[in-house]
């Protein structure tokens, strides 16, 4: 139901845009939202946008360069990943739940398979 794709690797301070295809079922007036998790920390919240596109939330780390949006009309959900950093090397979740609260919670309800993002220093 849900379909990342746009991983890829790219040197430190590079773009990457990540795109998330989801079923018209889970997407309509629900929340999308991005994770990333590595082998070595801890699954990480990186942004989550309403369905109406309104509201916008971020994790402290990625604020100021990376940028949530969506596209209903085509059930797409977009990262555009700016001035990027080793650290932001993950796999990247796309997921949806009807409720803002718990995709911050960090339990939507849908998980697509991740997408791979290396950032070479």
């Amino acid at each position: 139901q849900l379909q990342a794709s746009g991983g890829g690797q790219v040197q430190a301070g590079g773009s990457l845009r990540l795109s998330c295809a989801a079923s018209r079922r889970v997407f309509s007036s629900w929340v999308m939202g991005w994770f990333r998790q590595t082998p070595t920390k801890e699954r990480e919240f990186v942004a989550a946008i309403t369905w109406t596109g309104g509201t916008t939330r971020y994790a402290d780390s990625v604020k100021g360069r990376f940028t949530i949006s969506r596209d209903n009309a085509k059930n797409m959900v977009n990262l555009q990943m700016n001035s990027l950093k080793p650290e932001d090397t993950a796999i990247y979740y796309c997921t949806t739940d009807p409720s803002l609260i718990t995709v911050l919670g960090g339990r939507p309800k849908y998980w697509g398979l991740g997408t791979l993002v290396t950032v070479s220093s």
